[in-house]
Formats: C-alpha cells, sequence, structure tokens
C-alpha cells in the first residue's frame, strides 16, 4: 500500500497521486506556495482520493476561503467508507474542527494521535500558538501543547518539521535552552521552512536576543518567496525588531513592503492581526498614526471579517473599531457578548472586557485603561496566539500607566514581566527602569 510523508497508508492506487500529496503535504507543513496546486494534481490522478481533499481544505480554510474549504472537505466525506480506520480518523477529526466543535475536536485529538502520533497535518492543526488547543479558550495552554509535542517527541526523532514545531512549543512554555537547540538542529537539517524560520523569530525575542533575530530574518525572507503564506507574517516578526531597536523608518518600510493590505501574503485573519498589531505598537514605541492605514483596516475588517470566530483575530478587529471610534466602536464587542451569553464563544466575556480597556484607552481615560487591563491580567492565553502578541496588551497597559503618571504601577509590571523576554518598545519607558 502506497503511504505518505511519515509511513502511514494512503487509500490510492495512483502513485502519481501519492506523489502529488506527499509534496503537496511538504509545502502546506513548511508555509511553501504550491500546497494547493500540487494538491489538485493529486485528486486529477485520483478523484476519489479522500486525503488530498482533507489536505485542499486545510490550505483553502488558512487562506480564508471558508467555503471553498468546507466543500473540498465534504467531498472527502463523500469518500471515506472506503479509507483505513487512520484515514476515517482524520476526516471525522477534521470534520469537528471545521464545525467549530472545539471540545469534541480535542476529545477525539489525543486518542487519534495515540494511535497515529505521526500523523504530522493533525498535529500540525493542534500545536501551533492559536490552533486547535492554543484557542480553546482556557488559560494554561501553552503548557499543554508543550507536554503533547514532548510526548509525541521520540515518534518522530530529528525530523525537522517536527522539530519546528517541538521548538516553538517549548518557547512559548519558557523553556528556552531546550527550544533553542531543537531549533538550530531543525534548521540546520532545512533552512527551507517558514515554521522554523519562525520559531527562531520567536525564540529570539523571548530571549531579548535582538541582534540575532533582526540578522536571521533579513537573511531568511530574503530568499522566501513573496507569496509564501508566512512572508508577510515573518516580516511583522522583523518589524517588532525593527521597532525595539528604535529603527523605525526600517519598520515602516516592511510595513509598506510586506505587512499592509495590499502587500500581505497571508490570509484575511493574519493581515488584519498583523497590520493593526504593529499600527498599535508603532504607535505605543511613539510614532504618529496612520489613520489612512487604520481605516484601510477597518473597512477590511468589516467585510472580510463580519462575525467573530476566532479570539486573536477578533482583538485586533477590536482595535481597529476602538481607532475608528466614529463608527460604534463595541460592535465586535457586543457580537461576542451575544454569543458569550449562549456560551457559544469560547474565551467567554474576556474579549469585551478587553474591548473596554481599549476604548477606554483611545479617549485618554488612562485610570480607567489600567483598571480594566489590570483586572484581566493573566488571561491573555484565552484568546490565544502567542506571547509576543500578548504583549501587544501589556504594553498598552504600561503606556497608561504612564500617560496616567504611575510609574509605580509601571515598575511594579516591568518587575513581574516573564524573564529575558524582548525589550520594551513603549514611549517613556526608559524613566522608570
Amino acid at each position: 500500500m502506497l503511504s505518505d510523508l511519515y509511513d502511514l497508508p494512503l487509500t490510492t492506487t495512483s502513485a502519481a497521486a501519492r506523489d502529488a500529496y506527499v509534496q503537496a503535504s511538504g509545502l502546506a507543513l513548511t508555509f511553501y506556495p504550491g500546497a494547493l496546486e500540487a494538491y489538485d494534481r493529486a485528486i486529477a490522478a485520483d478523484p476519489g482520493f479522500a486525503l488530498a481533499h482533507v489536505g485542499k481544505a486545510l490550505v483553502l480554510l488558512r487562506q480564508g476561503d471558508v467555503a471553498a474549504a468546507r466543500a473540498a472537505l465534504a467531498t472527502a466525506k463523500g469518500f471515506a467508507s472506503g479509507v483505513t480506520e487512520r484515514e476515517a480518523s482524520h476526516i471525522a477529526f477534521f470534520e469537528l474542527v471545521f464545525a467549530g466543535e472545539t471540545e469534541a475536536a480535542i476529545a477525539a485529538l489525543y486518542p487519534h494521535l495515540a494511535a497515529w502520533p505521526r500523523d504530522a497535518l493533525v498535529v500540525a492543526s493542534a500545536a501551533n500558538p492559536n490552533g486547535l488547543i492554543g484557542g480553546s479558550g482556557r488559560v494554561g495552554q501553552k503548557r499543554r501543547i508543550a507536554v503533547l509535542m514532548d510526548r509525541l517527541a521520540p515518534h518522530y526523532g530529528d525530523d525537522f518539521w517536527f522539530g519546528s514545531y517541538h521548538a516553538m512549543a517549548l518557547s512559548e512554555d519558557g523553556q528556552f535552552a531546550p527550544a533553542r537547540a531543537i531549533i538550530e538542529r531543525s534548521v540546520a537539517a532545512n533552512p527551507n521552512n517558514a515554521h522554523g524560520a519562525h520559531a527562531v523569530a520567536h525564540i529570539c525575542y523571548e530571549t531579548g536576543d535582538l541582534e540575532a533575530g533582526r540578522s536571521f530574518l533579513s537573511s531568511w525572507l530574503a530568499t522566501y518567496p513573496r507569496d509564501g503564506f508566512f512572508h508577510g507574517h515573518l516580516s511583522w516578526h522583523l518589524s517588532l525588531f525593527e521597532i525595539q531597536a528604535g529603527n523605525f523608518a526600517e519598520a515602516s518600510r516592511l510595513y509598506r513592503d510586506a505587512i499592509a493590505l495590499d502587500r500581505h501574503s497571508g490570509g484575511p485573519q493574519q493581515k488584519i492581526s498583523d497590520g493593526a498589531a504593529f499600527l498599535w505598537r508603532s504607535e505605543l514605541a511613539g510614532q504618529p498614526r496612520d489613520a489612512a492605514a487604520w481605516r484601510a483596516l477597518h473597512d477590511f475588517a468589516k467585510s472580510a471579517l463580519p462575525r467573530p470566530g476566532n479570539g486573536l483575530y477578533d482583538l485586533h478587529v477590536i482595535l481597529a473599531q476602538s481607532v475608528m471610534s466614529d463608527e460604534a466602536p463595541d460592535t465586535r464587542a457586543r457580537q461576542i457578548e451575544a454569543l458569550a451569553r449562549e456560551e457559544r464563544y469560547l474565551s467567554g466575556f474576556y474579549l469585551p472586557a478587553l474591548a473596554a480597556g481599549f476604548a477606554a484607552f483611545e479617549r485618554e481615560d488612562f485610570p480607567a485603561a489600567i483598571e480594566t487591563f489590570a483586572a484581566l491580567a493573566g488571561e491573555n492565553g484565552r484568546i490565544g496566539g502567542s506571547r509576543a502578541q500578548h504583549d501587544l496588551i501589556e504594553f498598552t497597559l504600561l503606556s497608561a500607566c504612564l500617560s496616567a503618571k504611575r510609574p509605580d504601577k509601571a515598575r511594579e509590571l516591568l518587575a513581574a514581566r516573564r524573564p529575558g523576554a524582548s525589550g520594551v518598545a513603549v514611549a517613556g519607558i526608559a524613566a522608570v527602569r
């Protein structure tokens, strides 16, 4: 029987379909362009190849084409009767994910990986910081992901792809020494892995290794295709290093070149989160507001992401609505509240409460912003995402403390900041250190 990248049997008799599927999955896992076309070649060689339809669905969902992704998954389900037990479980798992049945999907995840630990596409969907586990609305998910990846590690050996995900999970859990050792081996084994570059960026950020992060990403992005899904997001990571270094001209150039809406290579959610985070963090660092860029993001969010769904991305929609305060700044927050009352929003009422803090900050009611953000401290994990992304909230609180003439509170927050993390790019912070 033919098998995939990780030696798992595939229900197809077409070697051409198998080869295209293996190529497609390799591209999808490393965030290189061409995966969708390769899955289509696999389907053309064997239209009944169920897992090729699942792979196509995952890439389409990543790109923001939800309707087409669901159609591809439905096609896969139609061919599920003649597949192996592993493939049937694979399809059923992603059905739960696509349906938003998060608790059921997590419940299905663990027995699936206990039986088939080398099902890499399932691992990838669960183990990134904003994936199934990370985005499940609870505090403490970073440790849960790290434990899962430690458990799976013996099944992968020195596999470069798994290493990049494992290193990222350990870094987010504060285990920097093993994370760095693993990512160094991963990148050496295959430098052409965008998730490997992503893990390097996070480890450098979390350990305050500014120059190494700038150097690595500048060099790595020079050879990564501009239409690679992570080109925009990795450019955002590089822009954080430039903002921290006070290199605002270069940070602005990166924004115009790769992060702005018409230049970003990612899907709608990534465009919103990276764009809004860059603009907000630039302002916190002392740069003037780009009203036209905020307006464009706000309008794009209204059309591309009209309804709540994902905590991290909804946070950035809320930011854009707070900035454009002439147009119902609490719209997304009220939508989330309605879902939370019906227990249909994973992080509950956390984001609506956070939205009140951003609204207070925007109207320069800094004591109210401090009170709101401080009351929510320690709950950032409820929205998924990375610690680097959560710093946007922490830095806003620090900025509010400085504006409210509360240096004591700012010093208290700095003292409690996680050890080794990258510098605090907030205007005026040097005065209270």
